[in-house]
């Protein structure tokens, strides 16, 4: 693959911290005092509410949501391996509330009145809009695997994917592993939040394990799927990190040059990767014995991280804003819903395209949405919007990074991909690597930043 050009690196790069990321004239001044109400304090929420106070300081946002700090999922897999620590991955309202004026009522919406335009909370708060914004995240499907429970998922087979309490439990769970034992990582099928980040996370525990002396220590991956977004750098990564062989299925992936370079092991190290067409499927998991039942077979675990199948959040589900898929149907040229009018979603419930379910996503997302309910709220027509995405990852050793980094526009109603040049190269260095590394880090940074402050 060739070589990303300096023009689209810099095109990658600035959508970080583009603006607007939309094409088009400077939109009228919004309607004076309207409202726009803001379900969900997450990255998808909380850019929408900041930069809609930057174009219309005069319309007044608020953001419902339960929590008083945001823990960000993004990176928060690097709190069970130790890279960093809960109060890293915690992050303050301080600065909407202060620097933007963002109003946030802090508690749990129970009903949202469609006819009288108003979001009623747990406590009997009642708060009209003009325009509702709904980025309330993800839930997940625990019916789907047999022996999955959401009581399970708290302690004895936490997954996770939410931040919170659970990565602290994997952390300690991890600490128990006994030497050269057995870790079993199951990705959830598509679509899900952070396409890379079971991966990374299967890649990060490889790596502990042999930090802390293991010899020959398993990291399991079950997978309902034949591929995954970065499965091209992370496997090539992995050939070289940890001794893995690449299994026949996915080295169609790669050209003929670059097979003759990869390299084929005798003795494969920790990471073990079961495709779906392999047999990664999981069926059952027996807590209680510490086995996973997939269809190539049953495998025990000293621990199990299971990221179960994942839907919009329950809020979103309970309200009607979801169809049969379990996500949210929306106009993707201004993310208002096909079910509810004056009401958007954006972020992971919604679907959007070819546009996965990152917070980089989300970010822009919200940015589009800020500039359409601006156009929107004053009576003008919205504009034809451009999104961007980049998601980061590490292949365990975290002087290894790589990313995927994607362009979309409108067709025909649809976001699709513009087809561009999205990885780092197969040729690329250790010096290369080292740097996407040291990028996601400080991308981290200065994306929270972006979103928060």
């Amino acid at each position: 693959m060739s070589t990303i050009s300096r023009r689209n690196f810099l095109k990658f790069a600035g959508a970080g911290t583009a603006g607007a990321g939309l094409l088009g004239t400077p939109l009228a001044r919004a309607a004076s005092q309207a409202r726009v109400v803001i379900v969900g304090g997450g990255v998808g929420g909380a850019t929408t509410a900041k930069y809609i106070k930057l174009y219309a300081p005069e319309i007044d946002v608020t953001i419902v949501e339960p929590k008083r700090e945001y823990q960000r999922p993004y990176g928060s897999s690097e709190v069970i391996t130790g890279q960093v620590t809960m109060d890293d991955i915690t992050i303050s309202y301080d600065a909407l509330k202060n620097r933007h004026g963002v109003k946030f009522v802090h508690d749990a919406v129970t009903e949202i009145d469609y006819d009288n335009k108003r979001v009623v909370t747990a406590g009997g708060k009642q708060v009209g809009y003009d325009r509702l914004v709904m980025s309330p995240g993800i839930s997940f499907d625990f019916d789907a695997i047999e022996g999955l429970t959401e009581e399970l998922a708290e302690k004895k087979l936490p997954h996770a994917w939410d931040a919170g309490d659970q990565l602290l439990e994997l952390k300690a769970q991890l600490a128990a592993v006994p030497e050269n034992g057995t870790v079993i990582v199951g990705p959830p099928p598509g679509p899900y939040r952070c396409p890379p980040g079971p991966y990374e996370r299967a890649g990060l525990i490889a790596q502990w394990l042999l930090d802390r002396g293991d010899s020959s220590p398993r990291v399991i991956i079950l997978d309902p799927k034949n591929g995954f977004t970065t499965d091209y750098s992370m496997l090539h990564a992995w050939n070289e990190l940890y001794r893995f062989n690449i299994p026949e299925p996915a080295r169609s992936k790669y050209t003929e040059e670059e097979l003759a370079q990869l390299q084929t092991h005798d003795n494969p190290g920790p990471i073990e990767w079961i495709m779906g067409e392999m047999g990664g499927q999981i069926l059952k998991v027996d807590a209680e014995n510490m086995t996973v039942e997939a269809e190539a077979g049953v495998f025990e675990a000293d621990m199990i991280n299971i990221i179960p199948p994942l839907k919009a959040a329950q809020i979103a589900i309970d309200q009607d804003l979801t169809d049969g898929s379990g996500w949210c149907p929306v106009d993707q040229k201004t993310f208002e819903s096909t079910r509810h009018p004056n009401v958007h979603v954006i972020g992971d419930s919604c679907i959007a395209g070819a546009m996965p379910k990152s917070g980089y996503a989300a970010n822009s997302q919200a940015k589009v949405l800020a500039i359409q309910l601006k156009a929107l709220l004053a009576g003008n027509e919205p504009v034809e919007p451009m999104f961007q995405n980049t998601c980061y990852a590490l292949a365990g050793n975290t002087d290894s990074g790589m990313f995927v980094a994607d362009v979309f526009r409108l067709k025909d109603g649809r976001i699709e991909r513009v087809d561009e040049q999205r990885y780092l190269p197969f040729e690329a260095t250790k010096v290369q690597k080292k740097l996407a590394a040291l990028y996601q880090h400080n991308w981290m940074t200065a994306f929270t930043e972006d979103c928060f402050s």
